[in-house]
């Protein structure tokens, strides 16, 4: 490409005559151009560093990532033991010291030091802190266990010398019931089927054809199989002694007889809809010492640990009962 000249107009010699810069000028032009270059360059340098990590930068929050996707992954799962061992101390203290009448272990007993949690911050700022807070949370967890197993070693001991009463208690399901399906109202306020607003429901509705068997849910007497037409309709009231009672409703027909002795799993009668029901089932309550409680607690000998839980949450639902 050609270099452009550039030319003036002289006023004096009335002639273009050709444009001819001093060195200063040129000094000052290419000075002037170097320090725009420089001042540019700074500019761009600074918004690199502002916008763009370096090699080094990019590793240090490659692993910062993974540090904190790794902590709130063992975050998780020490909640989540947490939860499952909160879940074996609720039935610790509510049900099995309850069956055997021993003292529920406090929860300041239990808990021992409280979890503590860290924001992002605390993970980034001070990883020995954060290793500290773990080893104490796991800590905290053994200690709960620990004690866990102890207060199962004792009951364990009670088991031990409480054999008849264990034979005695109600732990099983009153109807076959291994896919959980059945359970189709459960213990508390329940909409009435006939008069449709809300009442007590005292204890637990299982849909059965009608002539499924029913089964006594522990060893004991025969106190009552009679008929109820106002209610219950053809039922059975076992007493189990120690203060407890069950209660079969809606039977179709009645097997065992008042003051016969009956063994856990032995059939008493079956299912069908008799007295003031809406459906083929059975009504089942638990009583203990006149009171009927919630029966989803005495079936312990039926259930693993996570099928308890279904049951829990299938019973809970608020729905319309079958009486």
């Amino acid at each position: 490409m050609k270099r452009v000249r550039k030319y003036y107009y002289n006023t004096d010699t009335h002639r273009f005559e050709k444009l001819e810069l001093s060195w200063k000028t040129k000094l000052l032009r290419a000075l002037g151009f170097f320090s725009a270059a420089m001042v540019t360059a700074a500019i761009i340098v600074a918004i690199a560093f502002q916008v763009l990590d370096s090699p080094k930068e990019k590793q240090l929050k490659a692993e910062i990532h993974l540090l904190r996707e790794g902590y709130y992954n063992l975050q998780n799962e020490l909640n989540d033991l947490d939860g499952q061992l909160a879940q074996l101390e609720h039935r610790d203290n509510n049900i099995y010291r309850a069956v055997f009448e021993a003292p529920p272990l406090p929860d300041s007993v239990r808990k021992g030091k409280e979890y503590s949690e860290e924001g992002d911050e605390g993970i980034v700022a001070n990883t020995v802190k954060l290793s500290e807070q773990i080893e104490n949370n796991v800590v905290a967890l053994r200690k709960r266990l620990a004690l866990q197993k102890t207060s199962y070693d004792t009951l364990e001991q009670l088991v031990a010398t409480k054999e008849k009463m264990l034979s005695s208690l109600p732990a099983i399901q009153p109807v076959s019931n291994r896919n959980l399906e059945r359970v189709a109202s459960g213990f508390g306020y329940r909409i009435d089927p006939i008069y449709k607003t809300p009442k007590l429901h005292t204890g637990l509705d299982f849909t059965a054809a009608t002539g499924t068997p029913i089964y006594a849910t522990g060893d004991g007497v025969v106190k009552e199989a009679r008929y109820d037409n106002g209610g219950y309709g053809y039922h059975i009231v076992i007493s189990h002694g120690y203060g407890y009672n069950t209660l079969y409703a809606h039977m179709k027909k009645m097997k065992a007889k008042p003051g016969a002795k009956v063994k856990r799993g032995e059939v008493i009668g079956w299912v069908g809809s008799t007295g003031k029901s809406t459906g083929s089932h059975l009504h089942y309550e638990v009583i203990k010492h006149g009171e009927k409680i919630n029966p989803i607690h005495f079936f312990f000998n039926d259930l693993t640990a996570a099928e308890y839980e279904r049951m829990v949450k299938i019973s809970a639902a608020s729905n319309q009962s079958f009486d």
